[in-house]
């Protein structure tokens, strides 16, 4: 299976700002996933979606391939993942690039390893799966213990009839997507147009390792768990 690992990392973001090439303990938040993807073994190309050239040029460094600067329609807070791996994937079919799968790395999350990209593509490939999720459980936040609000009176999101209050350990397992790794079938992804399309497949990860940056809090908690590492 001819594997492409896709990283998406533009230059604008709201809730961090410049927020891909941030230093996170002295090297920029994207060289992290940069690092990782050039590590893994199971990749055989990895492709940077970007509208940076300083970004650009970090991913020359790792050989990473590019279709040049993205372009501004696909570079705003309203852009959608899937339209830029669409987008990308055009381009490189223009250049005969072909792909039996895409890994999508979305640079947000430092914490994903070589390692672990190696083993969601083993566990893809020996579920024979047409979708992959990397997941973390909800722990505390499940969703038995939400609430809905309307007119100032609170109701369970999920009506059982009863306030639910069994310890969290109690619950069923619920999870939810944590950012960090997508993969797909090339072709089920080009006609259904979403990740988790078809027979999805679970990663599961822990909640240090879960870690999708999306605030300023977020980048003191990476600090810290990778600090300890």
């Amino acid at each position: 299976m001819k594997i492409l690992g896709l990283i998406p990392a533009r230059k604008g973001s709201k809730g961090v700002k410049g927020k891909n090439m941030r230093k996170l303990r002295g090297k920029p938040l994207l060289e992290y996933t940069l690092d990782s993807a050039k590590k893994s073994n199971v990749l055989d190309d990895i492709l940077l979606s970007t509208d940076c050239i300083e970004m650009l040029n970090l991913g020359e460094k790792y050989k990473c391939l590019n279709n040049g600067l993205r372009p501004s329609r696909l570079s705003s807070d309203e852009s959608l993942t899937i339209d830029v791996v669409l987008h990308e994937l055009i381009e490189l079919s223009k250049k005969n690039y072909h792909y039996d799968a895409i890994i999508l790395l979305q640079p947000t999350c430092p914490l994903r390893t070589s390692q672990m990209i190696n083993d969601a593509i083993k566990i893809f490939t020996e579920h024979k799966a047409e979708s992959l999720i990397s997941v973390v459980n909800v722990g505390g936040y499940h969703p038995l213990r939400m609430k809905l609000v309307h007119e100032n009176q609170l109701y369970n999101y999920i009506d059982t009839g009863i306030e639910d209050m069994r310890p969290r350990q109690e619950l069923p397992p619920v999870y939810i997507r944590n950012g960090a790794i997508y993969i797909s079938k090339t072709e089920n992804l080009l006609e259904s147009k979403q990740f988790g399309g078809g027979k999805c497949v679970p990663f599961i990860m822990d909640e240090a390792e879960s870690v999708n940056i999306d605030s300023e809090r977020d980048m003191i908690y990476a600090e810290l768990l990778l600090s300890k590492k």
